[in-house]
Parts: C-alpha cells; sequence; structure tokens
C-alpha cells in the first residue's frame, strides 16, 4: 500500500507540476520562446496574493480573481514591449532578455521582502485536510484541487484553441506567422494574448505553490522553472496534454524514488535525463500548442 500511495501522491502532484509547465509550453509552442523567467513570475504571482491578502483583508481564494488578471495584462504589456522587441531581434535574444528578467526578479524580491520564506493560507481546511482511503492511503484536499484545476485548465485551453476566433488566431500564427498577417491578422497581438493566457496560469500555479508549500525569491529558479522545464521536455514541447502527462510522470518518477531512496528529486530528473536520451521529442510532440 506504500508503493500505491507514493503513485497516487505522484499524480497529485503532477497537478501542480502541469500548471508550473503549462504557461512555458504555450509560449514555446506558439512563439518557439524560452522564457526563463517562468518561475520567478510565478513567485510574484505568490507575493503579490500574499500581500493582496494582507492589505485589503480578503479570503485566501479571492486573491485568485485579482492576481490572476493582473498577471495577465502583465504578460500582455511585457509580450508588446520587451519580448516582442528581443523576438524581432533572434530568438537567443529572448533567451538573454528572460534570463535578465529573471535575474531582476529574484534580486526585487530579495530586496523588498528579504529571503524568509512565506506560505498562503496556513490554516486553512482546505490546505491542511485530508481523508483516507483504507488505512495507508491518505489524500489531502489541496493536491486533489489542485490536480483538478490544472485538468479544467487545460481542457478549457484545449477548447479555446480549437473552437474560439482567438485560439484559431493563435494556432494559425504559430504555425506560420507570415502567412497569417498576409491574412490581415496582427501577430504581434496575437503573441500578446498568448503570453497574457501563459502569466495567468502561471499566477494560478504560483498561488497555488504557496498554499501548498513555502514561497521564497529564489523559489523561481531553485524548484519551479526546473520543474516546468521537466514537465514541458518530458511531455513534448509544445504540448499541453503533454504538460499533464509530463508533470504526472515527473510527479509519480519522484515518489517511487522516495520510496526507493530519500532523493525524490534525483529520481524526477533521471527520468527527465532518460526521456531526453530515448525520446527528446517528449511522450507526445506537437510543434504548435494543442
Amino acid at each position: 500500500m506504500a508503493w500505491v500511495n507514493a503513485i497516487i501522491q505522484g499524480v497529485l502532484i503532477g497537478g501542480l507540476y502541469a500548471l508550473f509547465a503549462c504557461g512555458l509550453s504555450l509560449m514555446f509552442g506558439v512563439m518557439k520562446v524560452v522564457n526563463l523567467a517562468h518561475g520567478d513570475l510565478a513567485v510574484v504571482a505568490g507575493y503579490l496574493a500574499i500581500g493582496v491578502i494582507a492589505v485589503i483583508h480578503i479570503p485566501v481564494l479571492w486573491s485568485f480573481v485579482i492576481v490572476v488578471p493582473l498577471m495577465a495584462l502583465l504578460g500582455y504589456v511585457l509580450q508588446r514591449t520587451i519580448l516582442q522587441g528581443a523576438l524581432d531581434r533572434s530568438i537567443l535574444t529572448t533567451l538573454m532578455v528572460t534570463f535578465g528578467l529573471s535575474v531582476v526578479i529574484e534580486n526585487g524580491l530579495l530586496q523588498f521582502f528579504t529571503a524568509n520564506s512565506r506560505a498562503i493560507g496556513t490554516g486553512l481546511a482546505l490546505v491542511t485536510g485530508s481523508f483516507t482511503i483504507g488505512s495507508q492511503i491518505q489524500i489531502g484536499y489541496l493536491p486533489l484541487v489542485i490536480f483538478a484545476v490544472a485538468v479544467v485548465v487545460l481542457l478549457g485551453l484545449q477548447y479555446f484553441l480549437s473552437r474560439s476566433r482567438y485560439g484559431r488566431l493563435i494556432r494559425a500564427v504559430a504555425d506560420d506567422k507570415e502567412a497569417a498577417q498576409l491574412a490581415g491578422a496582427d501577430y504581434r497581438h496575437v503573441f500578446g494574448i498568448a503570453a497574457a493566457i501563459a502569466f495567468g496560469t502561471v499566477a494560478l500555479a504560483g498561488i497555488a505553490y504557496g498554499m501548498y508549500s513555502q514561497l521564497s525569491p529564489t523559489t523561481g529558479t531553485d524548484t519551479i522553472l526546473l520543474f516546468a522545464f521537466a514537465a514541458v521536455v518530458i511531455g513534448g514541447l509544445g504540448s499541453l496534454w503533454g504538460t499533464l502527462l509530463g508533470g504526472v510522470v515527473l510527479g509519480v518518477a519522484q515518489g517511487i524514488g522516495a520510496q526507493i531512496h530519500s532523493s525524490a528529486v534525483l529520481a524526477g530528473f533521471i527520468v527527465f535525463l532518460a526521456v531526453l536520451a530515448l525520446r527528446p521529442q517528449g511522450l507526445i510532440s506537437r510543434g504548435a500548442p494543442s
């Protein structure tokens, strides 16, 4: 039963990894941009939620309603200004720009919030509560809710990309931005919308992580970016459903690794390297978001 419990916990934590990876996969699938500031932006969202809760005195769950739209707006503005300017030069320039953005964010957080760790919603029944199945399997409410949110977000994005006007525009621009521009589409605006969605999903992930664990200014590069990148690569670059599969595979590998040896993170990255060696295109390979 201990092994079954480890697998279940790995699947559930895979939902959080999928939320981390969703925006990273979307930006790569649409713009071919690997956002090295992705994890730091999740931490920014978490700190924003902490600040909003402290200043306005609203329930924790209401912070999502404020922070997610703010981060989506930030994504659109950053894409239309800094990131688009970098894209107009080269893909390599975007790596340098997002790396610089990551350094600025991390040092800014250290300056204003110090290196102390912070958590969101400590003491909430959703955060601390759990239920048991049998005598040995214990499932927390929060990991289960996060997994369900990840599935709903991916279903919503799938529907948006396949059914809505802007979703079809995003797919068209991802396939061939020059042809889409000749057809009358403003690919820069479409890129901005894709970035807004990506930043919104990473805000969800950042707040969820702050409720699940603790945030610090270095969490973005030390933890979130690594897990998000591993989930994207395992699942397949540019594939939305691949991010869920990659997150679950990573989480299950860590759960099983924890049963074999205390270094759970090592087991996850061994699987990551194995996928790179045996199937470098990922388990589900798509060139455009799907």
